[in-house]
């Protein structure tokens, strides 16, 4: 079993669903998280790799290598090579920047 697929069964158990019910919520083939299961394979797709991860809450990096589940810390670190000095307002507005590109983007897809 690979050490992947031990922190979504985990990540599964703390919020009190199964596997199988988080493949189908997230339209992932229950056969990739089976050979994950099983050791055939290490890690999904990164496009089904972010799915979990935004179901949960946490990276892509906590998934594929472990480590933190807290994307704000990994967010901090790859904008400003850490916490320190990052206040709340100013975290706040890269996340409100961000929503707005995601919306953007969304918007220009409707159009196009």
């Amino acid at each position: 079993m690979s050490e992947m697929y031990k922190r979504i069964e985990e990540l599964c158990r703390e919020n009190n669903i199964t596997v199988t019910q988080l493949c189908r919520e997230l339209s992932i083939t229950r056969s990739c998280l089976s050979e994950l299961h099983k050791g055939r394979s290490e890690t999904l797709s990164a496009k089904n790799t972010q799915k979990i991860a935004e179901r949960f809450g946490v990276s892509v990096k906590y998934l594929t290598e472990g480590g933190s589940r807290d994307i704000d810390d990994e967010l901090k670190f790859a904008l400003w090579g850490g916490a320190e000095g990052v206040t709340d307002e100013m975290f706040e507005e890269v996340r409100q920047y961000a929503k707005m590109v995601k919306l953007r983007e969304e918007n220009k897809k409707k159009e196009g």
